[in-house]
């Protein structure tokens, strides 16, 4: 069967959201295309997940179609690309059967609900997401990056290998590493900005400026709450987003008043003066408490809760990331590593993933006279080992219904090991799975390891014994007039690229 080809699957999307006329901005993610909707009423969900290689929709402030790894970031390059020519006008209503009628105002009312629902909490959400979302890619490639570094590092200094050469490798990978990681508040500045509709130019020269690059080292600034030095970097990504956002605000604000002769003298210099002010001697500070006080916490709740910590949190994750809601703890992972060198949280929050593919194995077994469902698991487990849950999710387990619960369970199974241990810490963002083993601080990867068995064989009993449906079990082919085209174009063409 032939490959479906991005363009296509990109204006076929189009096709069922009204357009590029109803569309405000498109990003991605890992496996997400996620899409800035202006009117509701002009998008046909129920076409829009029947489209030959789309996984699921989730239906949020941003409607995030899943796609899978790789024809992902693709697919929205399209589509940003046709989003900055000419919208397409969404079209007018003509007139329509009864039934379409009725569609159509239940799509209408569903749209109102979700609008009473805007709450700020969600807003903030999204505006978090936006921020963060486009970073992934540079997280999990540094990430990586750094973790073959540190493992390298590890094996020169215990004396395992030696020899100029590796140290010199070692360095080049740390140079690459540093890259993002380095000036990683000016990268979320620049985001920012752009989130929060201001000059992106000037959201990272306030990223910037909590480096405190140029402050004599030997007569630092002091903070006017405590009197202490002021650390370079206080406040961290937290800091930066509310900077940013009253950057943004000052900016607007001069913009309605500076005559356009003089604006673009007086404008970017008073936004930033005053900013920057406000970054150094308030923001600073008070983000810099916040945020330790927020580590602190985590790192208290997993200290002392131990396995019960870990088995809540290890079996909630996949709802969350069913909702889109993941994307919330990036800042708080970042932090936690600028502020100790590793996130105690990334590791047991895998343990998710680790259960849905104990959940995946079981129902190949038991399900094997079932081919369409035996071809979709063969085709999702690979990206699932390496970290990436979501074709598992919304092809496989979720449908099904109980072996969505029994993979969470199996993902508390796995985060309960690993809280029980202690002191599983991963010094960068991105892959889970096997993928995060290079990634896990110190010598500890074979508890994260231990954890990664555990959440499969959790998930694996789970699901064997209580967690099978009986229709999933009965015979059925593998034929291309029984199914619909994307089993076959989804699984057998994912790609890491």
């Amino acid at each position: 069967m032939a490959k479906i080809s991005e363009k296509t699957l990109a204006h076929d999307i189009y096709a069922h959201i009204g357009g590029t006329g109803n569309v405000s901005n498109v990003i991605n993610c890992m496996t997400r295309v996620r899409i800035d909707i202006k009117d509701d009423d002009h998008v046909d969900i129920e076409g829009l997940k029947k489209v030959p290689g789309v996984l699921g929709v989730v239906e949020d402030e941003l409607l995030q179609v899943v796609l899978g790894p790789g024809i992902v970031t693709k697919v929205a390059n399209i589509m940003s690309e046709e989003l900055k020519g000419k919208p397409a006008a969404v079209e007018a209503d003509s007139p329509v059967s009864g039934k379409t009628q009725a569609e159509r105002e239940a799509a209408k009312n569903k749209s109102e609900i979700k609008k009473r629902n805007n709450t700020p909490f969600k807003r903030a959400l999204k505006a978090i997401a936006s921020i963060f979302v486009p970073l992934i890619p540079a997280f999990v490639g540094a990430g990586i990056i750094g973790g073959i570094a540190s493992i390298l590092g590890n094996l020169l200094t215990a004396g395992v290998v030696s020899g100029d050469a590796l140290t010199n490798i070692r360095v080049v990978l740390g140079i690459i590493q540093s890259g993002l990681f380095a000036y990683l508040n000016i990268y979320i500045g620049i985001n920012a900005a752009k989130v929060f509709k201001g000059t992106e130019g000037l959201g990272g020269v306030i990223g910037g400026v909590v480096y405190l690059t140029g402050m004599n080292p030997e007569a630092p600034l002091p903070n006017i709450f405590t009197g202490q030095p002021l650390a370079a970097g206080q406040g961290g990504v937290i800091g930066v987003v509310l900077a940013v956002w009253i950057l943004c605000y000052v900016e607007r604000s001069l913009r309605k008043v500076v005559p356009n002769s003089i604006d673009v003298i007086v404008t970017p210099t008073i936004s930033l003066l005053v900013v920057a002010l406000v970054t150094i001697f308030l923001i600073m500070p008070i983000a810099g408490a916040v945020s330790s006080s927020l580590v602190g916490a985590i790192t208290w709740v997993l200290n002392v809760g131990g396995a019960f910590a870990g088995f809540v949190l290890g079996a909630l994750f996949l709802p969350m990331v069913m909702l889109g809601l993941h994307q919330i703890l990036t800042p708080i992972h970042i932090e936690m590593i600028a502020s100790q060198g590793y996130t105690l949280l990334l590791p047991i929050l895998a343990m998710a993933g680790a259960g849905q593919v104990g959940a995946a194995f079981a129902l190949w077994l038991k399900c094997r006279k079932n081919k369409p469902l035996e071809n979709m698991i063969k085709g999702a487990l690979p990206v699932g080992i390496l970290g990436i849950g979501e074709p598992l999710i919304y092809a496989v387990t979720l449908p099904l219904g109980k072996p969505f619960i029994t993979a969470c369970i199996g993902g508390g199974v796995g985060g309960a090991v690993v809280g029980l241990i202690g002191g599983i810490g991963a010094t960068a963002i991105g892959p889970s799975g096997v993928a995060l083993i290079p990634l896990i601080y110190g010598d500890k990867w074979w508890g994260y390891v231990l954890g990664l068995l555990a959440g499969y064989l959790g998930g694996f009993i789970a699901t064997y014994f209580f967690g099978v449906p009986k229709e999933a079990t009965e015979a059925k082919e593998l034929d291309t007039e029984e199914i619909d085209d994307k089993t076959v174009i989804d699984y057998n063409n994912f790609n890491m690229d």
